[in-house]
């Protein structure tokens, strides 16, 4: 599109929609307590709607061209959501959880190793599924009440429980915020977009670094609760050693995702793989795999893409959002504004105006970061392109501080009320506060840290070498005729 999009009122009026779209955020997570993705994208639809009556005279079919040249871009990421729904319901049907728990229960854990040995399960079965308020929901009513009668610290426990649902939303290769992160950092030696597998393997040892030290804090700060009956009967309920079988198809599908750098096979053989065993340990029926009741689908396939309708008309709408914005000239105006500036002129400058920015927009989206990845994403893609970032490298940045210390704020965190809200309905505990749910969430904090001090040091930093190879040595990319930045560092 040549011609710039234009508003009656000029460019700053683009952002209406943009501000339509953070009020029925704040109204929905933080007002009426509602977390439902499809409540969001009808604010972003809303939002789109009104922001077209201020384009200005023979302006609003520009308009819409715009929405829809924004839509179009997320069609990639539209087609990985539906594809890892159907693993990750898969996942889910098998009751993974089951397996951790008799583990627990067989290795006699209690206090703060429960609390660590709850993060750790926790962080696998977030990986395996890749999804975090799935996660919570599921693993909540199991390890949280057992977890508080067995002395774990009540505060420190539910903080382990989501940190380990956000471990695996922000690593795991079949999760929407890294397949949203992946999808919206490009290439500039090459055709495409970020391979997903790719952007696991490069991140990985942030994720183990940061999960390793919060794992030792939980064991050393997560006891000194008081032992309580029925313990025993809570974990009796809800044990099968068998569904730690699932494992299986989890690693194979991890490995191939690695390894071949192709999300589309990894998650097929998964399936596969995943389908078979879950009927040959009895885990599955076929009609958890495919059926009809009462007029009405059922199965893992069918309710893997049901699962992710929500998502996906999300991600539609807010790309529509971005298109105006990058139709109006406001995205270039945004990136051009901070590459300008004194961060802007160094590689480390530009690395911490993508910290800020995402951290801000997060913020602003009330820890919904699917939502703020997509919003601050292309700023993101073209900030690491003009300073000769690899896209794995950006599409870190922009998932792991989306992911990190601003999911702790309380008040403006949706997995701060969440995990509140899940801690409710059990008598011999009081229902946490949301200050209390913060201040567990250790595994956002380090984090944080682990991701600050790559950015301060350079640690990990990859740029992007011809053909789109990772090149860590920046004067690598002074023999193949490519300047990153005036600075490196």
């Amino acid at each position: 599109m040549d011609k710039k999009l234009e508003f009656r009122g000029g460019w700053g009026v683009a952002f209406i929609p943009v501000v339509i779209f953070l009020f029925f955020c704040i109204l929905y997570f933080i007002v009426f307590k509602a977390f439902e993705m499809y409540a969001l994208a009808m604010g972003a639809f809303v939002a789109l709607m009104v922001g077209a009556i201020f384009a200005k005279k023979g302006n609003y079919d520009r308009y819409w061209d715009s929405v829809y040249a924004g839509v179009k871009e997320a069609v990639p990421i539209l087609i990985l959501l539906f594809v890892i729904g159907m693993f990750s319901e898969l996942i889910k049907s098998t009751n993974i959880s089951s397996g951790f728990v008799w583990l627990a229960n067989l290795l006699g854990v209690d206090g703060g190793l429960f609390t660590a040995f709850t993060f750790l399960a926790v962080c696998m079965i977030s990986t395996a599924t890749g999804s975090s308020i799935g996660t919570m929901f599921t693993c909540f009513p199991i390890f949280y009440p057992a977890g508080v009668l067995l002395g774990s610290d009540p505060a420190v426990l539910a903080g382990a429980l989501v940190s380990a649902s956000i471990f695996g939303d922000n690593l795991a290769p079949i999760s929407d915020t890294t397949i949203i992160s992946a999808g919206t950092q490009e290439y500039t030696k090459k055709e495409g977009f970020a391979e997903v597998g790719g952007c696991v393997a490069s991140r990985l040892k942030y994720s183990l670094v940061a999960g390793t030290i919060s794992f030792v804090l939980f064991w050393m700060l997560g006891g000194g609760g008081t032992v309580g009956d029925g313990a025993s009967d809570i974990l009796a309920k809800n044990m099968n050693p068998n569904s730690l079988v699932m494992l299986v198809p989890v690693v194979v599908m991890l490995i191939i995702a690695i390894k071949t750098r192709n999300i589309y096979k990894a998650i097929t053989i998964g399936i596969i793989l995943g389908t078979i065993t879950g009927l040959a340990f009895h885990l599955l029926t076929f009609d958890n795999v495919i059926s009809v009741k009462d007029g009405a689908p059922k199965g893992f396939l069918t309710g893997g893409i049901s699962s992710m309708m929500a998502t996906v008309t999300l991600v539609i709408s807010v790309y529509g959002i971005m298109g105006v914005l990058n139709g109006a000239g406001v995205l270039e105006k945004v990136t051009n504004g901070i590459l300008n500036s004194k961060m802007g002129k160094t590689v480390r400058g530009a690395e911490i105006a993508m910290m800020l920015g995402i951290s801000f927009t997060t913020l602003l989206f009330g820890g919904v970061t699917s939502a703020s990845m997509t919003t601050f994403g292309k700023v993101q893609n073209e900030i690491g392109k003009r300073v000769g970032l690899h896209p794995y490298r950006r599409a870190y940045l922009l998932d792991g501080f989306a992911n990190a210390i601003v999911l702790v704020i309380p008040f403006l965190s949706v997995f701060v009320f969440l995990g509140a809200l899940l801690s409710k309905g059990y008598d011999f505990v009081k229902p946490l506060l949301l200050t209390q749910v913060s201040s567990g969430m250790i595994y956002s904090m380090v984090l944080f840290l682990v991701l600050l001090s790559s950015v301060i040091t350079g640690w990990g930093r990859e740029y992007e070498g011809s053909e789109g190879k990772v090149v860590r040595n920046p004067q690598e990319l002074a023999k193949q005729g490519t300047k990153p930045a005036s600075h490196n560092i």
